[in-house]
């Protein structure tokens, strides 16, 4: 595939997603990316979730232009809904309970069978800091399905929780206190959440300069790029040049991973957002060792006939 650069802006990207409130994680731009104006002879892509993958569920892909739809959600409540002119790129993860986050959005590819609601209930529960154990009988499941045992004891409180004495962090305000106050007085109903945490307000422009059809440059040599479609849902779009350099070596694969990341505007003050498992799972999942990819194969070898026994 031949591609070529209308515009090779290598801007680094310095831009940070604005929060809410102080509890809010601050997103940070991730290191290494650049913006670029691609344009592609291939405008069909190839489904990505059709992709082969590793055993550790990275999909392997060859030269070519990819997409898929992911559901994601949201993890900084307070923010405006994404929308069309929203110019989204990955950014780390600044949470103090990041590893809970990220646990949550890897185990909902491996559990499809889960509600997104109850998953994103979860998910505003653990930024919010409400007790596990006040968190609706449905969203505890989920999260007894997604979550490690010691890590739900953590959202307890742990030791400090046990003994009920002082909560093991101070309350959370602005709106991730008002979440939490809906969860301890027992509320069931989604959209009275969703209220707090999405407000049906337009984002504030802050950065014109990062337009929406950007690709950004990943360090390991391919482009990706971002279209939610609100907060639950996000098309994205990988375009693999015909070799790229890791380390000292040319390779004609890459490694992708989008389950677990976090992506955030670049222009706006609009949502983040955490990516979880494809909305549609591919029904055949090829799993492949990467250390084999550039092997030679050697053809199978033929059984010998079986020889017939002597007639006596």
């Amino acid at each position: 595939m031949k591609y070529s650069l209308l515009t090779g802006l290598s801007i680094t990207l310095l831009v940070a997603a604005c929060s809410s409130s102080k509890e809010t994680a601050k997103s940070q731009p991730a290191a290494g990316y650049s913006v670029k104006n691609l344009t592609l002879t291939d405008t069909v892509p190839a489904s990505l979730v059709e992709q082969a993958q590793t055993e550790n569920g990275a999909y392997i892909l060859k030269p070519g232009f990819y997409a898929a739809a992911f559901k994601t959600y949201c993890l900084q409540p307070g923010t405006p809904d994404p929308s069309s002119r929203d110019a989204y790129f990955q950014v780390p993860l600044n949470h103090p309970r990041k590893e809970i986050i990220e646990t949550i959005l890897r185990n909902s590819y491996y559990e499809t069978s889960l509600d997104q609601r109850n998953i994103q209930l979860l998910l505003w529960g653990v930024v919010s800091k409400t007790e596990f154990n006040k968190l609706p009988s449905p969203v505890q499941f989920t999260g007894r399905k997604l979550l490690h045992p010691k890590q739900i004891f953590e959202l307890n409180g742990g030791v400090v929780g046990l003994v009920k004495t002082v909560a093991a962090v101070m309350p959370s305000s602005g709106a991730l206190g008002d979440i939490q106050q809906v969860f301890n007085t027992g509320v069931h109903s989604y959209e009275a959440y969703e209220r707090i945490a999405v407000p049906r307000t337009v984002s504030q422009m802050r950065h014109p300069e990062f337009q929406l059809n950007q690709w950004y440059q990943h360090s390991d040599g391919f482009f990706v790029r971002y279209y939610p479609d609100g907060y639950k849902k996000t098309t994205i779009q990988v375009y693999v040049p015909e070799y790229t350099q890791q380390g000292d070596s040319l390779v004609n694969y890459v490694l992708f991973d989008p389950t677990s990341i976090s992506i955030a505007p670049a222009n706006t003050n609009a949502q983040q957002l955490g990516i979880g498992a494809p909305e549609i799972i591919a029904v055949i999942r090829t799993v492949i060792n990467v250390i084999d990819l550039d092997k030679p194969r050697r053809p199978a070898k033929k059984e010998p006939s079986p020889k017939h026994p002597k007639a006596s």
